[in-house]
């Protein structure tokens, strides 16, 4: 039996960096999957990652690395310090594998919302998760998506959907801490109001077909 399960509304956050772009299947997305493998298999572990971003806060704003700009959040580091607690209770799961059709089915939403401007998971539409999966392969289990928009560095990202300020239930964190999860592919890609966009598909079990 399939069961379709998507994180909740993606990540609105006001980028004042601009970085090049990643290409669909190349090296960095590779390495926004493997950000979150570490997550994954030692959540405890990754917990001093937050701790180290807690202290670029001055109230809800935080100071990029290696950047005089500041993003806006919600909720400030309140947020942070739920995420750590999370991370400190969550046992170890196993990484990500890898998936060419996933990460595909991700580019499809980047490409799409690059252009439009759009944000979410377009449900209702062509462009919805999971239409765009099967289009490229045959998924069970459970199908998932975070959706992430600012600044594309691999550890960035992975910290902003854990921490998941100002979304309700904290979706992309449970999307990301999934154990049903086996696989995933990921896409990143210019947004006209955010500046960047990260898209990650994941799986229980899927098979591509292209």
């Amino acid at each position: 039996m399939k069961t379709l399960r998507t994180a909740m509304l993606a990540v609105a956050v006001v980028a004042f960096l601009v970085m090049p772009a990643f290409a669909a299947g190349g090296e960095p997305v590779h390495a926004l999957v493997a950000e979150i493998n570490r997550a994954r298999t030692d959540p405890a572990g990754y917990a001093r990652h937050l701790r180290q971003f807690r202290t670029k806060f001055r109230g809800t704003l935080f100071r990029l690395p290696e950047s005089d700009s500041y993003m806006r959040t919600q909720e400030g580091v309140r947020a942070v310090d739920e995420a750590i607690r999370a991370l400190l209770r969550q046992r170890p799961l196993p990484p990500l594998a890898w998936s060419d059709g996933l990460a595909v089915a991700a580019q499809e939403l980047v490409d799409e919302q690059g252009e439009t401007g759009r944000t979410g998971h377009e449900i209702g539409s062509r462009f919805e998760l999971r239409r765009r999966v099967e289009r490229h392969g045959a998924w069970s289990g459970e199908i998932g998506e975070a959706i992430y928009y600012g600044p594309r560095e691999p550890r960035l990202v992975v910290m902003q959907l854990l921490i998941d300020d100002g979304v309700r239930g904290r979706g992309h964190r449970k999307a990301l801490l999934n154990p049903a999860f086996r696989q995933a592919g990921a896409a990143c890609g210019p947004h006209p109001r955010y500046g960047d966009s990260c898209t990650v598909d994941f799986a229980a079990m899927f098979r591509d077909t292209d």
